[in-house]
């Protein structure tokens, strides 16, 4: 008996201690729990107006974030997180800029600039989506509608799996399919993760268009003037094609990790990173480089003010997306790798302005060229992607039911905003799964099938 007892304590002891090791070898990965726990609960109440409840029902509810534990400050407008009591860390929410996670040092009393946004709506007499009046009911004879509502209708069957927010489809200017699951309606905002990408790349485009930028200079960073790297070009840097170093994955302590989850300042550290490869030679997708290129967008600015109000002037509410919000870092620098909301409205009428070749209603926002540009293969990406837009031509990620000058804005969870010219289409689906769970190919070859 005595052996017995001795040999469970020995096991015990050796459970315990494989249980101190793998902690010790995963503690700095607690941060990246805590961290999303964080920014996404205080993103979710006081930007989206969702409770925490149904914030960690649904957007946390996924393992391994949800071991950790959320409280929601609403006086102070925070939410501090953190797994088994550790690694403890706090988002705030600040009016025009969002909530982002903070450091211990991080002053939350101090002023801060945002967008000076007068936000008024044009409540114009006009449909949807260039006014705000009801649009007429419309049977297109060359779409089967039946067929039509069946695909949409499927892509929330078994939505335990599919987990489908979501769904919009316009054709020819005209919503013909718009479905919610329960708990969401048109003034639900949703996160559009790194669909953000296309959204801070068209900034490009529209500074482009005012003969303000040339996207074939020389990337301005005083860091690279005197080695290799003074040959990155703004082109480059849109098309992935920097060459310089860094490590998309968001499983460890990895580069991109490190930026969304510690960095003050989220336009810098791309800029420290190694060239190993020459501009042009080799395509890496990169979130770094996406904000980089937002650094570069404020250094366009004389000043910080005109830097946060350019892109609701110029584009955002502009084309009446006057649900959008960009959230931003601690330092006031647009996170255009990851953070923007919006209704799935106002997301579709971004995917318009690209259908219409940059032209809202008669006003040109960007010019045609760009649109080409963005959805034109970009070197060394095997056809699957663009100017900061995801292509239907590579066979990594090729559908082979929808046509292939299908190009789309995509994000985490398999967020999309799907443009398909050949077809006068708009597609968005929001969500909390992607691929397997979610089969694009079936749903989007669906639609565009059921317009003939």
């Amino acid at each position: 008996m005595k052996k017995v007892k001795k040999f469970v304590g020995y096991g015990l002891l050796t459970l315990i201690a494989l249980i101190g090791i793998v902690a010790y070898m995963n503690y700095p990965k607690l941060t990246i729990l805590s961290g999303y726990s964080a920014k996404s609960m205080a993103s979710s109440v006081f930007v989206a107006h969702r409770t925490a409840e149904f914030t960690d029902a649904h957007d946390n509810n996924f393992a391994p974030v949800n071991l950790a534990d959320d409280r929601v400050d609403k006086q102070a407008r925070s939410a501090t997180a953190s797994v088994f009591g550790l690694m403890e860390r706090t988002a705030i929410y600040r009016d025009g800029l969002g909530a982002v996670l903070v450091t211990d040092d991080f002053d939350a009393d101090a002023p801060y600039l945002k967008p000076d946004r007068k936000r008024t709506k044009d409540l114009r007499p006009t449909p949807y989506p260039y006014g705000d009046m009801p649009q007429k009911d419309t049977l297109f004879p060359e779409v089967d509608h039946d067929y039509l509502n069946k695909v949409v209708d499927t892509a929330f069957f078994n939505n335990d799996t599919r987990r489908t927010r979501a769904v919009l489809v316009i054709y020819k200017d005209h919503i013909i399919a718009e479905e919610y699951a329960d708990g969401y309606d048109e003034s639900s905002l949703f996160l559009g993760w790194s669909m953000t990408k296309s959204i801070l790349s068209t900034f490009y485009g529209i500074l482009e268009h005012q003969g303000k930028m040339d996207i074939m200079q020389k990337a301005p960073i005083d860091e690279w003037k005197d080695d290799e790297r003074s040959e990155i070009t703004i082109n480059d840097l849109l098309l992935m094609n920097s060459g310089l170093e860094w490590i998309e994955d968001y499983g460890s302590i990895s580069d991109v990790t490190r930026m969304l989850f510690e960095a003050k300042d989220v336009t810098t550290p791309q800029i420290f990173k190694e060239a190993s490869h020459k501009p042009s030679e080799h395509w890496n997708y990169s979130s770094g480089t996406t904000n980089l290129l937002s650094g570069i967008l404020r250094k366009q600015f004389d000043t910080h003010q005109a830097y946060l109000d350019f892109p609701y002037e110029n584009l955002i509410d502009r084309i009446g997306m006057y649900s959008m919000l960009l959230e931003a870092d601690m330092s006031g620098n647009y996170i255009g790798s990851s953070y923007s909301w919006g209704t799935i409205r106002d997301w579709a009428k971004f995917g318009l302005l690209y259908l219409h070749e940059g032209n809202w209603n008669g006003d040109q926002v960007f010019s045609e060229e760009w649109a080409k540009y963005v959805s034109t293969p970009a070197p060394n990406a095997g056809g699957q992607y663009g100017g900061h837009f995801w292509l239907n031509r590579g066979p990594d990620n090729f559908m082979p039911r929808v046509p292939k000058d299908a190009y789309s804005a995509n994000g985490f969870q398999g967020q999309r905003v799907v443009i398909v010219p050949s077809k006068d289409l708009v597609i968005v689906r929001f969500g909390l799964a992607e691929w397997p769970d979610f089969n694009f190919d079936q749903f989007l070859g669906g639609v565009c099938e059921a317009v003939k």
